[in-house]
């Protein structure tokens, strides 16, 4: 007999053999550039739009139950959807899978940097790749807002929560506002008898508690070892919220200004290397790993930031859909789903500023849009060929 995992839609599903969901998130580790936003994009287009693994209702509140916790919001995603097709085993193949392909290409750079003392040019590949990038968020956008965008209160919630951002108010605030929002109004509702639902009965967050205080915590001594690696990382892994920036923040102020381990020019090529290579950004870590240890140093410092997303999916996941059967969690979950479609439309518009810049940016992304809108082009194929165009473009232009 057929094992079956349970969903919130069908009730229960057939699942999904590892080697599919290693196969798919190897590919995703090796072609997703342009940090969470289009890895949360080529994920809905590969799990939702073509295999049909999951449906978008179902997508949206994975990422709202990832939005909520600390730790890489596309390796936890990535978590989460091998969760909900094949148990405990989906979760541990599809992150791994995922993190694995950017461990392995940042530890070949920092193995380059330590030897020639400079990051390999990667410039005109991303000058192909950032467009391509944009066209597959804004496709993502669009299917996911048909599915989360459905009323009146979600779009005003959503359109709240992109002024909010763009004026400068941080992610997690605009998602507990938008959560809270939605939960009142559900209340309000029901209190005028214009709805009815049974009274909640599970909480209505996933934030979870972490130890430690900030990532930034003093350390006992300058001495560098590679148990202090790991725990700093595992801080890190475990309180961290919000972009690449953020996590610059709290590298610089724990490795350079209180520890001394590494330099601010060293931080900064780090910090490169964790945007210009596909996969999460916090491969950053498995970079200062190895200059700092070598091979063991990576190892050290690569399982260290990405365990706690582990632990905190394996501890939430299983809460969704309780979340959802609840009114009032429900509705928390609404109003952040939505709050996070405005959060990718903002970095989109912020990203897309920087990406598209001359013409043949602005044709990329454009015969991007169409090829995957109309023709469903697989993401990684277009991803591919950006790199290949934008290579090209730029040795030409080297040529005296």
């Amino acid at each position: 007999m057929e094992r079956v995992v349970p969903t919130e839609s069908t009730g229960t599903r057939p699942r999904t053999p590892l080697r599919e969901i290693a196969a798919l998130f190897l590919k995703l580790g090796l072609t997703a550039f342009g940090g969470p936003a289009a890895h949360i994009a080529m994920m809905e287009d590969e799990v939702v739009a073509r295999r049909r693994w999951l449906t978008r209702a179902e997508f949206l509140d994975l990422l709202g139950a990832t939005n909520l916790i600390p730790g890489p919001n596309s390796t936890e995603l990535a978590i989460h959807i091998g969760h909900a097709r094949a148990g405990w085993p989906g979760l541990l193949v599809a992150g791994v899978c995922f993190i694995l392909p950017a461990t392995l290409i940042v530890s070949a750079l920092a193995w380059a940097y330590l030897r020639y003392g400079k990051l390999p040019e990667a410039e005109g590949l991303l000058y192909g790749i950032k467009p391509v990038v944009i066209a597959v968020v804004l496709q993502a956008l669009w299917r996911l807002g048909q599915s989360a965008i459905t009323t009146r209160l979600a779009a005003g919630i959503a359109a709240l929560a992109a002024l909010a951002n763009a004026l400068g108010m941080g992610e997690i605030a605009v998602l507990a506002a938008a959560g809270a929002l939605a939960a009142l109004l559900r209340r309000l509702r029901a209190a005028e008898g214009e709805e009815h639902g049974s009274p909640p009965t599970l909480g209505a967050t996933l934030v979870l508690p972490a130890a430690g205080g900030t990532a930034a915590a003093a350390a006992a001594g300058t001495a560098f070892g590679l148990w202090p690696l790991f725990a700093f990382f595992v801080k890190v892994g475990a309180v961290l919220f919000g972009s690449g920036y953020v996590l610059l923040a709290f590298l610089r102020s724990g490795l350079v200004v209180e520890r001394g381990w590494l330099t601010e020019a060293q931080l900064l090529d780090a910090v490169a290397v964790g945007q210009v290579t596909p996969g999460p950004v916090f491969t950053t870590a498995t970079f200062i790993g190895y200059l700092l240890g070598h091979g063991a140093g990576a190892a050290v410092a690569t399982v260290g930031i990405f365990l706690p997303a582990f632990v905190f999916v394996a501890i939430s996941g299983p809460l969704v859909p309780r979340l959802r059967r609840s009114p009032v969690a429900g509705a928390v979950l609404d109003g952040v789903n939505a709050a996070s479609l405005a959060l990718m439309a903002v970095v989109t518009v912020r990203l897309g500023a920087a990406a598209v810049v001359d013409a043949l940016t602005v044709a990329l992304a454009l015969l991007s849009a169409v090829l995957l809108l109309h023709w469903r082009v697989n993401s990684a194929w277009l991803v591919a060929g950006g790199a290949a165009i934008g290579a090209a473009v730029t040795a030409w232009a080297a040529v005296p």
